[in-house]
């Protein structure tokens, strides 16, 4: 791993050990510091992970939470995406950063990622940024194989403000000499996150498109998850996008049928794709209005990322 000198195993990931030309001072503050913005659940997952050779560092707008992060391990940082005067005190804290933070709520951009980006004045070459996108910016891709490199094309709003956060992302990497890079998150299940499994949607009974008209939809567990935001953190190329996503190769309706003989409960319904759109909210339709298989190959190479869970199914079954 070059300058980052010796390695050592930790959870079945490699971290690179800490070297600090700061001599004698005292070892809190020679050990290489990692801020995460956006810390929630797989915020907490890769926390777990960084400790105890890595100070983890969370941005947190909840002043009842600090307390919670502390007794984990991670030291608390008061302050407010929206509220940019409380940012600028975080300049020059972390050399790595973890940007796990939705968007603005509305609109077209992401005004808290700009936001953050200038009020902590990131810089080459003592940073390093890993974004959290979503894949949804590749649009409907009509079931097709996507891999990184093909255009993207948002569709929702939500989807185009992540490519916007993107291409600010990439703008900082190229102005500023950050070494930056996105990752594309599918959807996160796991049987301990809060409603990360499919289930109350199958007690529901809620239906799924007749498969001539379904769509085929991609995964990761969140402790798969939070493994590649690990590497990411110290592998991620510069510029570069990567698939986050488990080997799973199946439609949604497949999906949710599998689950349900899973969990021993009834496969949900099959229906036309008119009469879903009077049964199911305006996001949940949304999914159903794209399909695509992400390649992962990108993030197995470069990342080194080995797959705890590879299909969804296991990770039901077994997380």
């Amino acid at each position: 791993m070059g300058i980052l000198g010796a390695i050592v195993f930790l959870h079945g990931l490699i971290l690179p050990s800490i070297q600090s030309p700061l001599g004698a001072l005292p070892s809190r503050f020679r050990r290489s510091r990692v801020l995460i913005v956006g810390c929630g659940d797989v915020g907490l997952r890769v926390a777990q992970l960084l400790a105890p050779r890595v100070r983890v560092l969370a941005l947190t707008s909840s002043a009842p939470r600090m307390a919670n992060l502390r007794t984990v391990g991670i030291t608390p940082l008061l302050g407010n995406l929206d509220a940019v005067a409380q940012l600028r005190r975080l300049a020059g804290l972390a050399q790595r950063i973890l940007y796990l933070a939705p968007p603005t709520p509305e609109g077209g951009s992401d005004g808290r990622l700009v936001a953050f980006a200038q009020a902590t004045r990131l810089r080459a070459p003592s940073h390093a940024l890993v974004y959290a996108s979503t894949s949804g910016v590749y649009g409907d891709c009509q079931g097709a194989w996507v891999t990184e490199s093909a255009a993207i094309s948002p569709t929702t709003p939500r989807a185009q403000r992540r490519a916007h956060a993107e291409a600010t992302v990439r703008f900082l990497g190229r102005s500023a000499g950050v070494k930056a890079s996105v990752l594309r998150v599918p959807g996160i299940y796991a049987n301990d996150r809060d409603g990360g499994t499919p289930l109350a949607r199958l007690q529901k009974g809620s239906p799924v498109l007749h498969d001539d008209e379904d769509v085929y939809t991609n995964h990761i567990h969140a402790d798969d998850l939070a493994r590649a935001c690990f590497l990411a953190l110290w592998r991620g190329k510069s510029q570069r996008s990567y698939n986050i996503n488990d080997d799973t190769d199946r439609k949604m309706g497949q999906y949710l049928d599998a689950a349900a003989d899973l969990y021993g409960l009834p496969r949900p319904p099959r229906v036309a794709k008119k009469e879903l759109q009077k049964e199911v909210s305006a996001m949940q339709l949304s999914f159903m209005n794209e399909s695509r298989r992400l390649v992962n190959q990108r993030m197995k190479k470069e990342l080194g990322l080995r797959l705890r869970y590879p299909s969804a199914l296991d990770g039901l079954a077994g997380s």
